[in-house]
């Protein structure tokens, strides 16, 4: 009887820099969440934490396809990237964490902007390190130009996801657990597009923001 191929472990010392200054950045924002709490003896930004957690498995995801090597990639790609889909708003979306800073007395406010754009910054950057993983599996598989169409759909429908998010309040999940409603909502924006001009500038303004600044990561990349 043949014996099975032998399956290679996973290569992680290419992406060791990467992770290791996502991870340095991360343990940034953790800790001035835990400052505040020393300082404030209050819980405010903790939900921040979370968010960053919902930021990290879109890298997550995608770290995993990076690395996954012959049939095992072919076989998940189609539902991993599925959830990658679902999940990668939540790491733009910490930009709009940026509506809770306001003055307060416990902590000063340099104090809470440092905190709050720490963390918004992480989640730009997981949303683009795991865009750029996927990307390149397009490219790989159809070439350059269906890979950066990808991205440029992949940015406007997460700015779609923010506004859903940030102002419909729906979060990943609710695909499963409340799919009539989000369904409902999503349909009757797209039916009454000019009924809901909030919708379609905040997808429009946040698509071209986080656009251009991936295009401009990428570029930085290249020097």
């Amino acid at each position: 009887m043949p014996t099975p191929p032998a399956v290679s472990a996973p290569d992680l010392r290419p992406r060791l820099p990467l992770l290791l200054t996502l991870g340095a950045s991360l343990a940034l924002s953790l800790g001035l969440v835990l400052g505040r709490v020393l300082l404030s003896h209050e819980f405010k930004f903790f939900f921040l934490l979370w968010n960053l957690f919902l930021a990290a498995i879109p890298f997550v995801l995608s770290s995993l396809l990076a690395v996954a090597r012959g049939p095992l990639r072919a076989r998940v790609l189609l539902p991993v990237g599925a959830v990658w889909l679902l999940f990668f708003p939540n790491a733009p979306y910490l930009l709009t964490d940026l509506f809770h800073l306001q003055p307060r007395p416990a902590v000063p406010y340099w104090y809470d902007l440092a905190l709050i754009l720490s963390c918004a910054w992480n989640g730009l950057m997981l949303a683009y390190a795991s865009l750029t993983d996927m990307q390149a599996l397009v490219r790989c598989r159809l070439g350059a130009t269906a890979g950066w169409i990808f991205a440029a759909l992949a940015l406007t429908l997460g700015s779609f996801g923010i506004y859903l998010g940030r102002y419909l309040r729906f979060n990943s999940w609710d695909v499963l657990t409340n799919p009539v409603a989000l369904f409902y909502d999503i349909l009757n924006r797209i039916v009454h597009p000019f009924g809901f001009p909030g919708t379609w500038g905040v997808t429009l303004v946040f698509a071209v923001f986080l656009l251009l600044g991936y295009l401009t990561v990428r570029q930085l990349g290249r020097g």
